[in-house]
């Protein structure tokens, strides 16, 4: 652990203490904040109480919280409209079921007799869009959404992450506040509207993917990828809040809120996020050697690398990252899209009720997330387990558990406890894909993160509405229990299928495409977590300025908890 170095406020952070500079002046000073030897900062100046508070938080624990955050409310926007349509929409006539349980729903339609189940209540819905309207909707979103994942990968590796996340975190807010407008005046404005939203969001995980490289050691990378699972904590909270805002306000409040929840996480985004630790004015300099001591590579070097895409279209690793997170995807959106259409018309659940089951395996997932991250990086640094093979194992926990489940949902008619329990079970072991396959793309190439993860995604991503087609296409002459367990069927064979291809061609291994220089294996890397920092000399230089001006700062020890 380094235990040396100061925080200095440099000129450029002048805005936390209430002096703003024009973007000239801090584009001039970007290149100024620390020498290239990672020596103090050159402007040196006392440190205002702003920066004396916050200048104390680790800067990737800032950043952890800004992803996790970040994909909150980009999750929000996204999966609003999946139950807030159950109300948009003029609800339709029902026939009446008295046959087998194969036939049936698991309430009475009639209201007239007392069952058991509640039938489904009519929240007013005013918009007639008949079930080909609804998934043109629903799944316009992933049609832009594939086809941005490589344009995502370019712009960052030209533009950076800051820029790339943070403008398209505003239009698909933007757009988020338009869509009540949209909805009154032409469906075809809301498809064009969830369209780009598809587009923009599809920008965001690349670039986040990029920065882990830059910013996040290797004995940390599996934690930090749990703060991707904030769209697990965004999709739980966005179904119960908009039960409740449909309920209370009506389905119009449901954009209005999530939208505006958008703009404002902008706002913090331009003010805290930086592309790498050698532009961020607010890093000490021990947690800056440390990133630098235990990252194999840097941002503007990998700013100046040209993408092998010849190379990553060629490699069996890629593909087998992005054919086994197909998998994952299409059972994972069967449960976001159609699910909460499943609680609805075959089990029955009030909207409020709807909202609440839906989205609470998701906090449940998040928690899980944490979990898996932190065991998967125990295994490695112990060495218990290869990479590899900790790669392997959590994807399969990811994918294969989660298709048992869900294979069995459909046999257990109605007994709604034990749908409810192995539901919640399904959702919560997805999540372990963020220390298996997920993690995987930044072990293969650290350098080019960001397009590896945009052709995994191009790959992977078509699931995202290929999964919920087939639902509404499965359940288009009526949602019953027959039709669903084909769904469920049709999922659990496409999740246990794929994950085959990553057992036999999954690797933890850095590939020879990702640097001139001779690629690390696993067993290196696994080397590398090991590697004692806190034998880090110090040049006389720093020594005598530490001596001078530091006696008394308290250092940081520039670990993150995630």
């Amino acid at each position: 652990m380094i235990t040396i170095g100061m925080r200095v406020r440099p000129r450029h952070c002048d805005f936390a203490c209430g002096r703003m500079l024009s973007p000239a002046r801090i584009a001039m000073d970007k290149d100024k904040v620390y020498h290239t030897d990672l020596s103090y900062p050159i402007d040196e100046e006392p440190k205002c109480l702003v920066y004396r508070v916050f200048g104390q938080v680790p800067a990737r624990l800032v950043l952890y919280m800004l992803s996790w955050s970040g994909f909150l409310v980009s999750f929000m926007m996204r999966t609003d409209i999946n139950l807030a349509i159950v109300a948009m929409v003029r609800e339709p006539e029902r026939p009446h079921f008295n046959g087998t349980l194969g036939e049936r729903y698991c309430y009475d339609t009639d209201t007239s007799v007392e069952d058991e189940m509640t039938p489904v209540t009519d929240y007013g819905g005013s918009l007639d869009w008949n079930a080909d309207v609804q998934s043109y909707v629903l799944a316009s979103f992933y049609w832009a959404y594939i086809v941005s994942q490589v344009v995502g990968g370019l712009a960052t590796q030209k533009l950076g992450t800051k820029r790339v996340f943070g403008y398209a975190q505003l239009v698909t807010a933007l757009c988020s506040l338009s869509i009540p407008w949209a909805s009154e005046t032409h469906y075809a404005i809301v498809i064009f509207l969830r369209s780009v939203q598809g587009f923009a969001s599809g920008l965001t995980w690349p670039a986040m993917y990029a920065l882990v490289g830059h910013w996040i050691p290797v004995s940390e990378r599996s934690r930090f990828m749990s703060s991707f699972q904030g769209f697990s904590i965004g999709i739980g909270i966005t179904y119960p809040l908009c039960g409740f805002l449909i309920a209370s306000l009506g389905w119009r409040s449901v954009f209005y809120t999530t939208g505006s929840i958008g703009v404002l996480w902008c706002m913090v985004w331009y003010l805290l996020a930086f592309d790498s630790p050698e532009t961020h004015p607010r890093i000490s300099l021990s947690e800056q050697q440390y990133i630098k001591e235990n990252t194999i590579n840097t941002y503007e070097a990998s700013r100046a690398k040209t993408v092998p895409w010849l190379k990553i279209f060629t490699s069996l690793p890629a593909w087998a990252i992005g054919i086994t997170t197909f998998g994952r995807i299409w059972v994972h959106y069967t449960f976001i899209i159609p699910g909460p259409q499943y609680m609805k018309t075959v089990l029955g659940f009030s909207i409020e009720k709807n909202g609440v089951l839906s989205g609470a395996p998701f906090i449940c997932s998040y928690l899980a997330s944490v979990v898996f991250c932190y065991v998967a990086d125990k295994l490695v640094t112990n060495n218990w387990m290869s990479l590899t093979n900790v790669r392997k194992l959590f994807t399969a926990l990811a994918q294969v558990l989660p298709g048992v489940l869900v294979f069995l949902i459909p046999y257990l008619g109605c007994d709604i406890t034990l749908i409810l329990v192995l539901w919640f079970i399904a959702v919560t072991m997805i999540t372990a894909a963020y220390a298996g396959a997920m993690a995987n793309v930044v072990d293969i190439a650290p350098n080019f993160a960001g397009p590896v993860l945009a052709f995994a995604q191009t790959i992977h991503m078509t699931a995202s509405f290929l999964s919920p087609q087939a639902a509404l296409y499965i359940t288009k002459d009526g949602h019953t229990l027959a039709a669903w367990r084909t769904v469920f069927n049709v999922t659990a064979i496409v999740a246990i299928s794929t994950y085959l291809f990553y057992q036999v061609f999954g690797t933890g291994d850095v590939q020879s495409w990702n640097d001139s220089e001779p690629a690390l294996s696993s067993t290196e890397q696994e080397l590398m977590l090991d590697k004692d920092i806190s034998s880090v000399e110090v040049s006389p230089a720093k020594t005598d300025k530490m001596a001078n001006g530091n006696a008394n700062t308290n250092n940081s020890s520039g670990e993150v908890i995630a």
